[in-house]
């Protein structure tokens, strides 16, 4: 059977977005006006073979892009699709090989196994050199710290391996037969020169990397469906493919935090926080990643708390409640003042403002009174503290909008959401809808704003259509104080 052929539609197109995320794969489909007309979702494992290991299988991310693309053609036909744009968890590392197959499993953003080829590279380089060019503070989530371990432990591996990538790079070249990455991305590897828009090769030789990594390309370079994967997944081929950007990046895109001083608050299996800055500015204490948006001439100032969603499921499942709403929902009875405190380092480490990979989960306080449900509690205490932290320094640097725009996870819960709004004395708006899936709107958008002049007919629905929570300030300073004994317990467990 030949493929079709892919033709623009003249009329009432639809525009996808492919979101490749930590658990699964989402994916919708928006019209111009930029709502949301369509769904899909599929999820895929995650292996841990042994402490600290996160690895994940490309072929399962292929499967749910097959499934996933089949779910939104039966909702709107594909015939009416003007593109894909795509948008990927960072950092994750894939080896391929030289006939452009995955060479064993990919290393995803949760493993923590390379901290030491961290610590070598910044120390050999130069840590605030480093971070001064990259606009990263490169540890082991890295792949250049990846590809090092790999190196070092699995020769079988590293003689197979050519090229490396980031996961959506993976997928992109599947679909297109490009090798490409986006800057939002690059980012990710921990050799990305932020000012020149290119690879440092400084990084890169001291890192002795001598595999190829991908070309830079805007993030709304387009490129055809190959007719390989055009029968694969059923679409015509010659449907143009977006290079797409970071789930990060896209996420804060379709949720409408694109101005300057803006916060996008992400929360899903980690939390991105990220406010909208004209420049890249210099912090000595490295609190936060400089990462390009997806357009604007703007820069995300990002701060990754690694512990949040994935915490709350694993404390969930932890003590006995039957679903993570119910969880909250118990969690929610309990005064703040009333539960222990929880440092909720568990991934292990922490990003955030902290970035510290050595920290540790902690509860202090406990007695025979607490119940689950304080156990609960104290574990969004310690959350929205860390969300706290991080809003501080914002602000510090400009992102003074008064606004925090959330969107999934744990941020549709409107009393995480009050929680979050008096820690942080900013109002937060969320959509009415419960909408999670905003960096795959985001991608979406991507491939709209090539029909449109812009996104922002969609970003006004979006703060138009949304529930704002506004501050309690009697609460927030009882979140002062929450924040001081917080920071007490931290100190005393972990020094400075």
């Amino acid at each position: 059977m030949h493929s079709r052929v892919w033709r623009a539609a003249d009329s009432h197109p639809h525009f996808i977005g492919l979101d490749l995320g930590t658990s699964g794969l989402k994916g919708v489909a928006i019209n111009e006006h930029g709502l949301v007309v369509a769904r899909g979702q599929a999820s895929y494992p995650t292996h841990r073979p042994e402490v600290g290991a996160s690895e994940q299988t490309p072929a399962d991310w292929m499967q749910a892009v097959r499934e996933v693309v089949q779910q939104l053609d039966d909702q709107q036909p594909s015939d009416s699709w003007a593109g894909i744009g795509l948008s990927g968890m960072i950092p994750t590392l894939v080896c391929i090989d030289n006939f452009g197959e995955a060479v064993g499993r990919s290393i995803t953003w949760e493993d923590s196994r390379a901290e030491e080829f961290g610590d070598r590279l910044r120390d050999s380089f130069g840590a605030k050199k480093l971070y001064d060019i990259t606009g990263q503070w490169v540890d082991g989530r890295y792949l250049l710290p990846m590809w090092q371990r790999l190196c070092d432990i699995d020769l079988e591996v590293a003689a197979s391996t050519t090229r490396i990538a980031s996961a959506k790079d993976y997928v992109l070249e599947k679909l297109t037969g490009v090798f490409l990455t986006d800057p939002s991305t690059a980012t990710g590897f921990g050799c990305f020169d932020l000012l020149n828009n290119s690879w440092s090769e400084s990084v890169i030789s001291a890192a002795d990397v001598t595999v190829s990594l991908p070309e830079i390309a805007p993030s709304n370079a387009c490129y055809p469906l190959t007719q390989a994967a055009a029968h694969v997944l059923g679409l015509p081929h010659g449907l143009p493919v977006f290079v797409g950007a970071a789930d990060s990046v896209l996420g804060a895109l379709g949720m409408g935090a694109t101005h300057l001083g803006d916060i996008a608050y992400v929360a899903g299996t980690s939390t991105v926080i990220m406010g909208m800055s004209d420049s890249i500015p210099s912090d000595e204490s490295h609190r936060f990643i400089v990462t390009p948006m997806a357009h604007g001439g703007l820069w995300g100032l990002e701060m990754d708390l690694l512990s949040t969603g994935g915490a709350i499921s694993w404390m969930s499942e932890l003590l006995n409640f039957e679903t993570v709403s119910d969880a909250m929902q118990e969690a929610s009875q309990i005064h703040a003042t009333e539960a222990p405190t929880f440092l909720p380092y568990v991934s292990p480490g922490e990003q955030g403002a902290l970035w510290d990979p050595s920290l540790t989960g902690a509860m202090v306080g406990m007695n025979v009174t607490h119940t689950r449900g304080h156990f609960m509690r104290a574990l969004i205490n310690g959350i929205v503290n860390e969300s706290k932290r991080c809003v501080e320094v914002l602000k510090e640097f400009g992102c003074t909008t008064g606004t925090i725009t959330v969107a999934g996870g744990s941020a549709l819960s409107p009393w995480f959401r009050q929680e979050l709004a008096d820690a942080t004395r900013c109002n937060v708006v969320a959509p009415i809808d419960g909408d999670s899936d905003y960096s795959a709107i985001g991608a979406a958008l991507l491939v709209l704003e090539q029909r449109i002049e812009s996104s922002e007919q969609t970003t006004e629905q979006y703060a138009s259509g949304a529930n704002t929570t506004t501050i309690s300030p009697k609460s927030s300073t009882m979140w002062d104080e929450l924040f001081a004994r917080h920071e007490q317990v931290r100190l005393s467990l972990h020094g400075s």
